[in-house]
């Protein structure tokens, strides 16, 4: 077993990771009744494809001498009404001042990035949508 997840009431729900013990909480978001003072369980969707890319780049990255520690991504997460779901996940990958990348390394990253576990995961009417800056120089 991977997790277990209670429900608390109040839409908001806790999240176990039962090998570590690391908890998340989430909350129905502001527009569908809830607080929105947690993730809503379709942040961590579009969270999820944000860590699973950086870290997927980074083990990878280890085999061809490829530093990406300091890279952020900020994701936007758009959502469809009818039906509601997520329609869109768009992710800026900003890689740090200090590391400079070959156009091959580029195209590397890039190719991992959108070739990752949960992107492959997603339904393929789900958009992705990745923006890379790259540090100059």
């Amino acid at each position: 077993m991977t997790s277990r997840v209670v429900y608390n009431g109040e839409l908001r729900t806790t999240a176990t990771h039962l090998r570590s013990g690391s908890v998340i909480e989430t909350d129905a978001p502001v527009d569908n009744q809830g607080k929105g003072e947690r993730f809503s369980p379709t942040d961590l969707v579009a969270t999820a494809l944000a860590s699973c890319l950086l870290t997927t780049i980074a083990i990878i990255g280890k085999g061809h001498n490829l530093n990406i520690d300091g890279a952020v991504c900020d994701v936007t997460k758009v959502m469809e009404s009818a039906p509601r779901r997520i329609a869109e996940i768009e992710i800026t990958i900003s890689f740090p001042m200090s590391n400079g990348y070959t156009d091959k390394e580029k195209k590397l990253i890039e190719r991992i990035a959108e070739t990752c576990p949960v992107a492959l995961s997603l339904h393929p009417d789900l958009k992705q949508s990745l923006t890379f800056n790259w540090p100059n120089g």
